[in-house]
C-alpha cells in the first residue's frame, strides 16, 4: 500500500467545501465539536436523529410539516421510520427555481442538442402535471417510462411526482419481455416513450416493440410517444397512444398545486437486475431518497448552486434517479444519451468541456475503456470546470485511480461509491475535505452505520468480510411491490444477520478510514475453502494491455472449486502460452497463488447488465448447465452461448 495520496484538496477548497459548513451548522445546533470528517461520521452514527435533523435544516427541504418524531421504532430493521409525521413532495424540492438559467442541456450524440431553463421546467412539468390528472392518475397510481436519459423523461417524473403518484422507468434498448417482467407487475395507467432513440450512430425504431407491450399492459389507458427519433411519429397500431403535445392540448401552465404526501409514501419502483430470477420491485419513498440523495450530492460530492453535474447512465440504473436529484441543489443536469465512444471516445470529454461540467460521473468501466482506448484527455481537453469524477457499477481498480490523476486531471476529487438500486444510493463514498487513496473508497456514507461482519455477525476491520448496515437509515426501501406482510423484503436483507442489513458485498475496511470492494459475497470464489473476491483477480488482469476485459467465475470441479477466467482479447491478439503465463504471474504477484486461474480461456463477448455490470452469476449458471432465468435483463444475452460446453472445461 502506498504512504502517499493521489490527491489532497487545498485548504481553500476544504474551508469553502458545504462539508465544513454543514460541520459548523451541526455545532452549533448541538453545542458539540466535531473537529473533522471522521468525527462527523461518528457524530452521524452515535446521534442518528440530531445528524438527519441537521440534514433536512441545512438542504433547506420544503414541506408542509415534519412533525415532531424524527426517528419511530429506532431498532427495528425493518420497521424503522424517519419522519414519519413528515408532509412533503419530492418534485416541489426540485422545482424551487423558475427562472432562465440553464436547468438541463441534453446531447442525443451528435443528432440532437436542447437546451431547458429552470423556468421552462417548471411551465412543461405543470403541463404534464395537469395532464396526467386529466387522464385520471390519481396519487399511489403507477406511471412508466420507456425513455432515453432526456429532458422529457426528467418533466415526465416530476410531474408524476408533484401530483402524488409513483414513478417508475427503464431504458428503450430493454426488450419486450424485459419490459413486460417489470411494469408487468407494477400495473402502470400511463406509459411515456420515444418513438425511437440513437445508439453508436444508428437510429432504432421503437414502434413494434410497443405495440407488443402495450397489448401486454392491460392496465394502461394512455401511451404518450415523445418524438425524437423523427419529427412526426407514426401512432399507427399503438392502442390508447396519443402525441406528447397532443396529450398536454388545451391547458395552459401555472402554478403546480404539488400534492404533499407523507415521507415514507411511495416515489419510485426500481427493479433488481433480474439475472438470478424475476426482477424484485423495490419500491422507495418520497423524504428518503430526497434527504439521502441531498446529502450525497451537498456533502460528499460538494455539488453547489450553479454547478453542471454529469452522469453517464440510462434511465433504467439507479444513477439516472440519483443525478436527476442534483436539481434539488440548485445544479444544471448534463443528460447525454447514446453511445459514449460515439463517434468517439472524446465525446463526453468534449460535452464536459462545452457545457463547463463540474462533476462527470461514469462507471467504472468506462474510465478503464477510456484507458484501454489510449486515451489521454488531459493533453486534447481543457477541463477547467471540472472539480470532481465519480465512478460506481463495479470497483474502481488502483490503475484506473492513477488513470484519472495521470491521464485525465491532476487536480480532481475522485470518488469511487458503491451502494446499489436497493437503497437508490450510496453506502460509501466521497469526501471533498480528505485524500484519495488508489483503489480506495473515501468514506462511509455520513449517517450509513457501515461496517464488516464475519458469517458469525462479529465485527472486522483491516479483514474481507460482508458488508453491513447497523443501524437504520431514511432511503431503506418501503418494501418490495406486492409483498403485503414484507416476507420478500425482510428475506432479501435480513436474513442472514438478524436486525442487520446485508449487502451482498464482499468488502474491507482500510487504514485510512475507507473501503475496498473485493466483489460480491454471493460471487465470490471458494477455492479449497478460501474465500477470494473477483475484482481482486480484475485488478490485476486490467493491467495488461493485450486483454480488453474479463470476467471470472468458480467452476464445480473434483470436489472442489477452480478458479477459470474468460479474457476478451485485444484486436490481433492471440491467447498463447506466454500470453497466459504473463497473466498467471501477474495475478500470483499480487494475489496469492489461489487467486491463479486454473484456466483461462480466450471470449468474443461477456454478458453484461443494461447497466453494465458483468454478469458472473449467470455465466456460472451457464458453464454449469443451469438455466439462466432473466436473459431479458441482459444487454447482450447472446453472449451466454460463447461459455456452453466449452471443452477446455470438460477436463
Amino acid at each position: 500500500m502506498t504512504d502517499t495520496p493521489l490527491w489532497q484538496p487545498s485548504d481553500t477548497r476544504v474551508s469553502t467545501s458545504n462539508m465544513t459548513a454543514f460541520m459548523e451548522e451541526v455545532e452549533n445546533d448541538w453545542n458539540v465539536t466535531i473537529e473533522d470528517v471522521p468525527a462527523l461520521y461518528d457524530f452521524s452514527i452515535a446521534e442518528t436523529e440530531k445528524f438527519w435533523q441537521s440534514l433536512k435544516d441545512f438542504a433547506g427541504i420544503s414541506a408542509e410539516t415534519w412533525g415532531n418524531v424524527v426517528l419511530e421504532n429506532p431498532d427495528a430493521m425493518p420497521g424503522a421510520r424517519f419522519f414519519p409525521e413528515a408532509r412533503l413532495n419530492f418534485a416541489e424540492n426540485l422545482l424551487r427555481r423558475r427562472d432562465d438559467d440553464d436547468a438541463i442541456v441534453f446531447w442525443g450524440e451528435d443528432k440532437v442538442r436542447r437546451k431547458l431553463s429552470y423556468g421552462g421546467l417548471y411551465d412543461r412539468v405543470s403541463l404534464v402535471a395537469q395532464a396526467l390528472s386529466r387522464a385520471g392518475v390519481k396519487p399511489g397510481d403507477r406511471v412508466a417510462g420507456y425513455m432515453p436519459n432526456m429532458g422529457e423523461t426528467v418533466i415526465a417524473m416530476l410531474a408524476t411526482s408533484a401530483i402524488g403518484a409513483v414513478w417508475s422507468s427503464c431504458s428503450p434498448d430493454f426488450g419486450v419481455q424485459g419490459v413486460l417482467d417489470r411494469f408487468g407487475q407494477i400495473e402502470p395507467k400511463v406509459l411515456f416513450s420515444v418513438d425511437g432513440y440513437f445508439y453508436n450512430g444508428k437510429t432504432h425504431d421503437q414502434t413494434a416493440k410497443l405495440t407488443e407491450i402495450i397489448s401486454q399492459l392491460p392496465t394502461l389507458t394512455h401511451t404518450v410517444i415523445v418524438p425524437y427519433a423523427t419529427k412526426e411519429p407514426s401512432l399507427d397500431g399503438l392502442k390508447n397512444a396519443v402525441l406528447l403535445d397532443d396529450f398536454t392540448d388545451g391547458l395552459v401552465a401555472g402554478d403546480i398545486d404539488f400534492v404533499r404526501g407523507l415521507f415514507n409514501d411511495p416515489l419510485f419502483i426500481m427493479f433488481s437486475s433480474g439475472t438470478t430470477g424475476a426482477p424484485k420491485c423495490i419500491v422507495h419513498g418520497q423524504g428518503g431518497t430526497l434527504l439521502q440523495h441531498i446529502k450525497e450530492h451537498q456533502l460528499h460530492s460538494d455539488i453547489k448552486p450553479g454547478d453542471r453535474v454529469f452522469y453517464f447512465t440510462t434511465c433504467g440504473w439507479m444513477m439516472w434517479n440519483w443525478l436527476v436529484t442534483a436539481l434539488a441543489s440548485q445544479a444544471t443536469l448534463l443528460l447525454y444519451d447514446g453511445s459514449p465512444f460515439y463517434p468517439d471516445g472524446n465525446v463526453l470529454f468534449d460535452f464536459a468541456d462545452a457545457e463547463n461540467m463540474t462533476l462527470f460521473g461514469a462507471s467504472a468501466k468506462y474510465i478503464d475503456a477510456v484507458a484501454k482506448a489510449g486515451l489521454k484527455p488531459k493533453q486534447t481537453h481543457k477541463l477547467d470546470s471540472l472539480r470532481a469524477m465519480a465512478s460506481t457499477g463495479s470497483p474502481l481498480s488502483p490503475d484506473s485511480f492513477r488513470f484519472v490523476y495521470e491521464h485525465i486531471k491532476t487536480d480532481i476529487q475522485l470518488a469511487s461509491i458503491a451502494g446499489g438500486t436497493d437503497i437508490v444510493s450510496c453506502f460509501m463514498l466521497g469526501n471533498p475535505s480528505g485524500p484519495v487513496w488508489p483503489g480506495e473508497i473515501q468514506m462511509r456514507g455520513l449517517g450509513m452505520a457501515v461496517e464488516v461482519f464475519d458469517d458469525d455477525g462479529n465485527a472486522l476491520e483491516g479483514v474481507k468480510g460482508e458488508l453491513v448496515c447497523t443501524k437504520p437509515f431514511p432511503c431503506m426501501p418501503v418494501g418490495f411491490w406486492n409483498d403485503d406482510d414484507g416476507s420478500r423484503y425482510k428475506g432479501a436483507y435480513f436474513e442472514k444477520y438478524p436486525n442487520v442489513w446485508h449487502h451482498g458485498d464482499w468488502v474491507e475496511l482500510t487504514e485510512h478510514g475507507g473501503i475496498v470492494i473485493h466483489g460480491r459475497s454471493d460471487s465470490t470464489l471458494n477455492p479449497g475453502g478460501v474465500r477470494i473476491g473477483t475484482s481482486e483477480i480484475y485488478r490485476q488482469v486490467e493491467k495488461l494491455g493485450d486483454i480488453m476485459e474479463a470476467i471470472v467465475i468458480g467452476q464445480q470441479w473434483d470436489n472442489d472449486v477452480r478458479v477459470v477466467l474468460f479474457v476478451v482479447l485485444r484486436d490481433g491478439v492471440t491467447l498463447d502460452d506466454e500470453l497466459v503465463g504473463k497473466i498467471k504471474t501477474e495475478i500470483r504477484a499480487n494475489c496469492t497463488p489461489r487467486h491463479v486461474p486454473q484456466k483461462i480461456i480466450a471470449v468474443t463477448d461477456i454478458p453484461r447488465t443494461k447497466s453494465g455490470k458483468i454478469t458472473e452469476l449467470a455465466v456460472s449458471d451457464v458453464v454449469h448447465g443451469r438455466d439462466v432465468k432473466n436473459r431479458e435483463a441482459l444487454a447482450n444475452p447472446d453472449a451466454l452461448e460463447l461459455f456452453k460446453d466449452i471443452k477446455e472445461l470438460a477436463t
